[in-house]
This record gives C-alpha cells, structure tokens and sequence, in this order.
C-alpha cells in the first residue's frame, strides 16, 4: 500500500469548488484525504455541536489529528465532554495551550475579557487561542484544515466557500450550508450527544466568561459570545491583507 504523505498540492479553487459543489459532507472529506493526505488535520472547540464533525470525520480518518486549543478558561461541562467524545470517537486528540499560563496572563494584563473593549478582547484571543493553534499547525505540518464552520453562523462565514485558502493552508468546510436541522438529524441518526450546556440555552458555547444563553433580545446566536464586541474568535478570519483582499473578491 502506498503512504500518503503531506505535500501541498497547488490548487484551482474556483475549478474545485464548482467540482465540489454537488458533492455531500462524506464526499468533500473523502476528497480531503485524498488530496491532502498526513497533511490534513481537523479542529475542535469540543462547543455545543462538536460530536458532529468529530463524528462525521474520524469515520472517514480515524485517526486524524484533531487540534483543540484549551485556552484555560473553558467550563467544566467543555472538559468532561470533551473526554468524553475523545474515548467514544477514540480521537487522535492534540492538545494545545498558550505558554502564558491563566494567572500569569491576568497578573500582567488584567481580566481582558472585563476590560469591555475591542482591542483587550483581541488580544486574549491572539494569546489563549491564535497563538496557540498557529504553533500546532506548523508543528503537525498541516497542508490543509478541516473546520466544521457553517455559512448561517457569522457574516464573515457567510463569504466562506467549500475551499478556500488561509495563510499558507487550504481551508475545508464540509458542512458549510448545513443548517440547524441538518445538524439535529445528523445526531439524531447516529445517536450523539450536544454539549451539556444546550440543555441551558446556550446555541454556542466557548470561554465560560465570554458565553451566555440565548435570549429574546438577541438578534444573532453570536451576540452571546464575547460580550457581543464582536463574532469571530480569530482562529478563522484572514491573518493577512493579502488574503482578506483575496476572500472579498473570491466573494463578490
């Protein structure tokens, strides 16, 4: 048999979304694999809808290496899930945390996520979940990323296509245009679980100091994180004007 081993091939994305774009979720991961091979990873947040890409992945590579940034601040139901799809997926799971330990951070630079501004908000972001992923990354030599990110979820995903390019990796969305009822059916059949808190209202769920349930005053699930300064994280936006120039005009 022969390895497949990690290289970067050099793509034509607007050949191969339009060849992918009858293709279902199964059929993109598939794709992936073949395409990319050891160089391909996947990335979890363990949030209220993890079981589904784990699931629908480790299916098809069981054992990819699954990155989850633990940025020290996460709820005890996030860890106890975690661990607990970890044992039943038997996850290749790849543990990576900032070196500024929580203490240190906060003895330095206060309780950013208090400080009700952008700029602190951003930069706890780049320290507890950037920084760290952009290091597992280089460190497992990724080629390719699959995130289980969906189109309805943030006006910036909303540009996002099946392929698409984020630094010097190619970025992969196999349930892109799956909506909340898709989700549900997908764990209905195969029996997996949401994470504790959705049973409290949460639609999405990360920092224990930065999420919130859903209430009747929000206008977007995404209100509900990070005291609604804002809907990304960081981990999925363009690290350079150079590729944010690119997704503007890839979405015109």
């Amino acid at each position: 048999m022969v390895s497949i081993t990690a290289k970067t091939p050099q793509l034509d994305l607007e050949l191969v979304n339009q060849e992918l774009a009858q293709e279902n979720a199964i059929a993109i991961v598939e794709w992936s694999h073949a395409t990319f091979g050891d160089g391909l990873v996947m990335s979890t947040s363990f949030g209220i809808q993890a079981a589904v890409m784990l699931h629908l992945v480790t299916r098809v590579i069981p054992d990819i290496p699954v990155i989850w940034v633990d940025t020290g601040y996460l709820p005890p139901e996030t860890y106890r899930f975690a661990e607990e799809l970890t044992k039943r997926l038997q996850l290749n799971l790849q543990v990576y945390q900032s070196p500024i330990s929580p203490a240190r951070m906060e003895a330095l630079h206060g309780k950013l996520w208090e400080q009700n501004d952008l700029e602190a908000v951003n930069y706890y972001d780049y320290i507890r979940k950037v920084e760290p992923m952009q290091r597992a990354l280089d460190e497992l030599k990724a080629t390719a990323w699959l995130a289980g990110l969906r189109s309805d979820q943030t006006q910036h995903r909303q540009t996002l296509r099946r392929v698409d390019r984020q630094e010097e990796l190619y970025k992969i969305h196999p349930i892109l245009y799956w909506n909340s009822r898709d989700i549900y059916q997908y764990l209905t059949a195969n029996d997996l679980p949401y994470h504790p808190y959705f049973d409290l209202g949460y639609v999405t769920v990360g920092d224990w100091h930065s999420s919130r349930p859903l209430t009747a005053e929000d206008n977007h699930e995404r209100d509900t994180r990070f005291n609604g300064l804002k809907q990304e994280c960081g981990l999925h936006l363009p690290q350079t004007p150079e590729e944010e120039e690119s997704l503007n005009s890839s979405s015109l």
